[in-house]
């Protein structure tokens, strides 16, 4: 005997039976470790935070055997704090110390990264950080020409007299004078300069910043004026003769950006000043002497 579904049975069974497969989890679970379930998202920041690049670096694409790997790595991990919960030895003084550390560390530099992605300083207060640190946005553009003396890590060139400090730095007063008096600094940078590199460009070191020079030469190069020509300066590689040919301070709007990454992290610090005299702190005088 036929056995027959009654007509709206029927019906409902083949809307049923043309229903799609149901669609995979959003966010499965793709490795378990005991009654720990680890999910596809926890996973790929896991993998995130273990291959992070050096800066100015790209992290680049893992392959399914490198995830498979720091997957096996993961899970040895899991099961040995695992193993190391069931005998407490989370519970043991020392480890527990350094649990709470660390937990600690994780914490205050959470919250160092929220306080400093608040941050916004306005337009007043990085025109005030500029004010303050003009000298920082200095540029100069100069030529120099080197007399090495003796001691110095330039090397002679061929058949070159080697000078005493004295005749170094009479050698560079004289070729001054001589600027001074008309001559041609690049010509006289090509004959005389112990600097070949700059020499045979005239004596030309381009445009720099403070913290490029040696901090004799630097000071001397960002006292003077354009077109000004400095007496000798010595440094550890002989006597410069210096003319500065531009002297100029790099304009707010170009530095707005810069100033903003060194203005935040001094308003995170302010914060965090203040969440810490928000605590009572107490130092024990007979331990630490003040």
């Amino acid at each position: 005997m036929k056995f027959l579904l009654p007509s709206f049975l029927a019906a409902t069974f083949v809307v049923f039976a043309q229903q799609p497969a149901a669609p995979p989890a959003a966010d499965p679970v793709i490795l378990t470790i005991d009654d720990e379930k680890i999910t596809q998202s926890e996973f790929e920041k896991i993998v995130e935070q273990a291959t992070q690049p050096q800066q100015g670096q790209q992290r680049p694409p893992l392959t399914p055997d490198a995830k498979r790997k720091l997957a096996e790595n993961l899970a040895e991990l899991k099961a040995l704090a695992h193993e190391a919960r069931k005998q407490k030895i989370d519970q043991v003084p020392d480890t527990k110390l350094q649990l709470s550390l660390r937990t600690d560390q994780i914490l205050a530099g959470a919250l160092f990264q929220q306080l400093n992605g608040k941050m916004v300083a306005d337009d007043a207060m990085k025109r005030a950080y500029y004010n303050d640190h003009k000298n920082d946005y200095d540029l100069v553009t100069a030529r120099h020409i080197l007399i090495r003396m003796k001691g110095s890590a330039v090397p002679l060139k061929t058949g070159q007299k080697e000078l005493t400090d004295e005749e170094a730095l009479a050698k560079a007063k004289d070729l001054r004078a001589k600027i001074v008096a008309g001559g041609k600094f690049e010509d006289l940078a090509k004959d005389e300069s112990d600097d070949t590199g700059s020499g045979a460009n005239g004596g030309d070191l381009g445009e720099f910043g403070r913290g490029r020079m040696v901090p004799q030469f630097e000071e001397a190069a960002f006292a003077m004026k354009a077109g000004d020509v400095s007496e000798p300066v010595k440094t550890q590689f002989g006597y410069h003769v210096i003319q500065v040919q531009k002297h100029e301070t790099k304009k707010f709007e170009d530095v707005q950006s810069e100033i903003d990454e060194k203005v935040k992290p001094e308003m995170a610090q302010k914060a965090i000043d203040e969440v810490k005299n928000k605590s009572t702190i107490t130092f024990d005088k007979t331990y630490f002497g003040r």
